[in-house]
């Protein structure tokens, strides 16, 4: 007897429904095809134990599986699940009437229990585009998927439950969540806030415009400065993700396997800070078989590399084509996948080895040849996609103990809202672009006009600090956004010469 279930492959951040075949006949051989890897070849030890504990029999005959389109590669134990009501089914021992109305997927433990699996989310997406009445899954990955309006998530624990379910002994209620109330609920939910970190106004005013444009950052200073701290608190004043952004973010972390137990929607933006002995297959992503690397988790929010020079320089220039293109390719020599990365890089550096380089009160110990090796670790391509260098000076004893309140994240945000507001209406015609940051040449032409004075202030600071093409592309996105932050149409001069500032590792003085 031929039996069709339905199950789902994850393939890059996108699901592709599979169709799970069992015929039984006569023989005593198990087979399974379509191009399955050693997890779904071991499966037959956890599907014969599993039915055995739920007080049912394992057919000795024939049993030959296809998991259809065989020429998709299939991954992981998910397939356990509907492996086993297919068994079932084909033998007599379960009624198949409605098995075609819902997409299946689980791990299954030898006692019968369903294990959680990844990707819940893409698959819930993928089912309901193909017209599927319902999703069966693990209760644990059940909130998860439910975030996909017009299709019933019925969440298991057990086989048995499900058994009963097609044999229409047992109902299973649907998992329901109001995803406005889930989304905004929890929108703003971060347990630290600018108003924690004392003075440091300046660097919070650049912070405040990269946020307010999307701009990479890259912060410069001695230890204990407070560059980490600072870091950690961009993510608070960045406007609150769309639901499409929260949607697209879980997404990731779904197939990554990164979402917390009984997780729903992602709706804050993600803060990713991977250790300076990451690899760049860990960062960039990828793997014999590819998964999501720290700048595809950091989609739609921050990727923090503190100690930027530590970090093996290998690793660091494969971050130069996805900050310019925004995602990231991993190709393999059957197929390719497309991640996304539109995240926004914040690092931290120090300034020389003993960290005290161009400090105010301590003597640096490095000669300017160990400066300018310690700095020549990070390259000049990279430093051409990071808009504003920063230089953190520590904070004094008085504004320390000093008991003012500061402001809150909550109020920088504000004004970082109305600045990507005024963006959004800029570029309502570009499907591309949503923020300054993310202009291309041509846009930035168009866009980015200045006077004949800020030409002349602009040529001199390029002559003087040696600033390549990039890193005027990069100065006039910058004053844009200053200009946006005011209200301005037009980009004075001191929008300029702010946005000039900004480029502290271009200067002499940090050459050594």
């Amino acid at each position: 007897m031929l039996v069709k279930t339905f199950s789902s492959a994850v393939h890059g951040i996108e699901a592709t429904s599979i169709t799970v075949e069992v015929h039984i006949s006569t023989g005593t051989r198990y087979y399974i095809v379509g191009l399955p890897d050693n997890a779904i070849k071991e499966s037959w030890q956890r599907i014969e134990s599993a039915i055995a504990s739920i007080g049912y029999r394992m057919p000795r005959q024939k049993i030959v599986v296809n998991l259809a389109p065989a020429d998709i590669r299939k991954e992981g134990s998910a397939y356990d699940l509907s492996i086993a009501l297919g068994i079932l089914a084909a033998s007599g021992q379960m009624n198949a009437d409605r098995l075609a109305d819902y997409l299946v997927l689980g791990e299954l433990s030898l006692d019968g229990a369903i294990q959680p699996v990844k990707g819940a989310l893409p698959v819930a997406i993928q089912a309901q585009q193909d017209g599927f009445a319902g999703i069966i899954l693990p209760a644990v990955n059940a909130r998860e998927a439910a975030a996909v309006q017009h299709i019933d998530v019925l969440p298991v624990n057990n086989l048995r439950e499900i058994v009963a379910f097609f044999e229409e002994a047992e109902k299973i209620a649907p998992v329901k969540i109001d995803l406005d109330q889930e989304f905004l609920r929890h929108v703003n939910d971060y347990d630290v806030d600018f108003s924690d970190v004392k003075g440091q106004e300046n660097i919070k005013r650049a912070l405040e415009i990269a946020a307010a444009g999307g701009h990479n950052v890259i912060l410069i200073g001695p230890p204990g400065a407070g560059k980490t701290m600072l870091a950690k608190r961009l993510p608070t004043i960045l406007p609150p993700p769309s639901l499409q952004e929260s949607l697209e973010s879980t997404k990731i972390h779904s197939v990554a396997g990164q979402l917390h137990a009984r997780a729903s929607l992602m709706t804050t933006r993600p803060f990713r800070a991977p250790h300076h002995t990451i690899s760049d297959v860990a960062l960039v992503g990828g793997g014999s078989y590819p998964q999501p690397g720290e700048i595809s988790l950091a989609h739609n929010g921050v990727l923090f590399l503190d100690e930027l020079p530590e970090f093996k320089r290998a690793v660091l220039e494969v971050m130069r084509q996805p900050l310019e293109s925004r995602q990231i390719t991993i190709s393999r020599a059957r197929f390719s996948v497309d991640y996304p990365a539109s995240f926004m890089l914040i690092a931290a550096m120090n300034p020389c080895p003993c960290g005290f380089y161009n400090h105010p009160e301590k003597t640096c110990i490095c000669g300017s040849a160990v400066v300018q090796r310690y700095l020549s670790k990070i390259s000049g391509p990279l430093l051409d996609r990071i808009d504003l260098h920063v230089e953190v000076t520590p904070v004094e004893f008085s504004e320390l103990a000093s008991t003012v309140k500061n402001e809150e994240s909550s109020a920088i945000r504000a004004r970082v809202v109305q600045a990507r507001q005024v963006q959004e209406e800029r570029f309502a015609n570009s499907k591309a672009i949503h923020c300054n940051a993310q202009m291309g040449s041509k846009a930035v032409r168009e866009r980015c006009r200045i006077t004949e004075d800020g030409k002349q202030l602009l040529k001199n600071a390029m002559e003087k600090l040696g600033l390549s093409a990039r890193a005027y592309d990069r100065i006039l996105k910058v004053a844009r956004t200053i200009a946006d932050m005011e209200s301005s149409t037009a980009i004075e001069n001191h929008h300029l010469a702010e946005a000039i500032h900004f480029r502290s590792l271009d200067r002499e003085h940090w050459s050594g």
